[in-house]
């Protein structure tokens, strides 16, 4: 399955101009607010007919105005989660589910199962959205959005009315139905550890223009792409295969560089995972220290530099087959003699990866391990 969008249109003063490919997977759409993230996730739906553009998805054209192609809302196939569940509070989890069918004027099939033990809400089918947490009623809005038979979905902040514990119960139903759909998912969100955990695809949205389009692992740990993503919250994704999970507490993962100690995952040997480090908890030394409490020290070189306009510079450094994001002072960079090609050490404690900054690696997709 794949995504094709390029739109064109005018608000006044702001104007939107996004094109880019994507292929099965979750395509996360991320920039500041006003970058027209939900303008072209409106446009996708139909709520908004843009000058010019053309959007395919896997073959079927929704829309595209130089043949006069123009799909209304209700013929496009599209189920879309918003950030609130907007459930039926008359009706019981099985029949808000059932709804989605019949709106779509579907029979009912297997699927209704699938989607039941996808989202684990087996549990919650008699049960009124009134008894049900944030992360449940989100959970059924997902299964009735499925279940409505979509060619596409689309899901704007789905998480961004959840509180910390919500996001965290839901994100693992959200990788699996990553995984375990053919359904291309456009996701907007305004959180990177969101998007590490779930992107396959990242589209970097500013001022209505996409400045970088690529694979999560690569657009994340892009220099250039910083300012668009957001400088405090830059970060990168290593990949890898879990070899143990150790007494003390602590799960031991192989990525193409090296091995990464972090806080226990319930996870087994041989599980993939994808781990978000945030590039101001990443320490670089030119040779291998000794005598540090950090268990992580990963060898790679120096790949690319960016100056900010303040004291920092961001360095990319190429580690085995992936790369890593630091974020150092340019007192330090200079005093290191950072430069491409130069060899180097990261360093990253294992208490300063967050829980909810690892999760399982998209099936087939993530490199690494």
């Amino acid at each position: 399955m794949t995504l094709e969008v390029a739109l064109r249109h005018r608000f006044g003063r702001f104007d939107l101009d996004v094109a880019f490919q994507a292929p099965a997977g979750v395509t996360a759409l991320f920039g500041p607010s006003g970058a027209g993230k939900s303008t072209l996730v409106n446009a996708v739906a139909g709520l908004l007919r843009p000058d010019s553009g053309r959007i395919v998805v896997d073959g079927w054209t929704l829309l595209d105005t130089a043949s006069g192609c123009w799909l209304p809302p209700h013929r496009r196939r599209v189920g879309y989660v918003f950030q609130e569940g907007r459930l039926f509070p008359h009706l019981n989890v099985r029949q808000n589910l059932r709804y989605g069918r019949w709106f779509a004027g579907l029979a009912d099939g297997e699927d209704f199962g699938h989607v039941v033990e996808l989202l684990g809400l087996g549990h919650l089918l008699s049960r009124r959205p009134a008894a049900l947490s944030g992360g449940e009623k989100q959970r059924v809005a997902i299964g009735r959005a499925l279940l409505a038979g979509p060619r596409l979905l689309l899901m704007d902040e789905p998480l961004a009315a959840l509180d910390e514990a919500r996001k965290t119960e839901i994100l693992p139903y959200l990788e699996r139905l990553r995984d375990d759909t053919a359904i291309p998912i456009l996701y907007v969100s305004h959180s990177l550890s969101e998007v590490g955990r779930l992107a396959t695809t990242v589209v970097a949205l500013d001022r209505g223009r996409a400045v970088r389009v690529g694979p999560a692992a690569e657009v994340l740990a892009d220099p250039d792409a910083v300012p668009a993503l957001g400088l405090r919250e830059a970060g990168s994704i290593l990949t890898g295969r879990v070899v143990a999970q150790h007494a003390d507490g602590l799960t031991e993962l192989e990525v193409s560089g090296g091995r990464l100690f972090l806080p226990r995952m319930e996870a087994a040997p041989g599980a993939r995972l994808r781990v978000r480090i945030a590039a101001q908890d990443v320490i670089l030394s030119r040779e291998r220290p000794v005598g540090l409490s950090a268990l992580n020290v990963l060898a790679g070189e120096v790949a690319a530099l960016r100056p900010g306009k303040g004291p920092g510079v961001l360095v990319q450094l190429r580690i085995g087959q992936e790369s890593l994001l630091a974020r150092v002072t340019k007192r330090s960079a200079e005093a290191l003699r950072l430069a491409p090609g130069v060899a180097c050490h990261a360093i990253a404690k294992t208490v300063s990866v967050a829980p909810a900054d690892i999760g399982a690696a998209a099936a087939g997709r993530d490199a690494g391990g």
